[in-house]
């Protein structure tokens, strides 16, 4: 009987040790998730966007792969079409809410190499634009009542 070892390696020429943080308020219609490379990447080059084990993005072969996409992320993220020439391998994810916060890795698998870039979203402020409570200004002698959602506000005359 003969034994064999196998031993498989990768070669990760390039691990972020830092962390990018970005910060966005809730309202915003988009967010850049921010990941650069040398320009020139090699045509069979993959770039996949992840969080947790959730599947953001996926690019190969010269266009998108969004069949393995976590349904949080259908139809609000792209990227740059020329990204292989540019080395700009950016997400953009619209709509961020609340629940997107967290941390990103973009993944680039060229040729042989492994390169990762770890990205921090923090999506802060209110759900909503405009407050939701009501606003109430008695105005006394003239006995006009201000009514109205903040900031548009409706007088009104007894």
């Amino acid at each position: 009987m003969h034994r064999f070892n196998l031993c498989f390696c990768f070669c990760v020429s390039s691990v972020s040790q830092h962390a990018l943080t970005v910060v966005v308020e809730v309202n915003e219609d988009f967010i850049i998730l921010p990941c650069k490379t040398k320009p020139e990447l090699p045509e069979g080059s993959t770039v996949q966007w992840t969080r947790s084990d959730r599947v953001v993005h996926v690019y190969s072969n010269r266009s998108d792969h969004l069949k393995n996409q976590d349904d949080l992320y259908c139809g609000r993220t792209k990227m740059n079409k020329d990204l292989l020439r540019t080395g700009d391998l950016s997400l953009t994810l619209k709509y961020p809410t609340e629940r997107d916060s967290g941390g990103y890795i973009c993944t680039i698998y060229r040729d042989k190499d492994i390169l990762r870039h770890k990205v921090v979203l923090q999506v802060k402020g209110q759900r909503c634009k405009y407050r939701s409570e009501v606003s109430v200004v008695d105005l006394g002698q003239n006995n006009n009542i201000l009514l109205g959602y903040l900031p548009y506000l409706i007088s009104t005359s007894p």
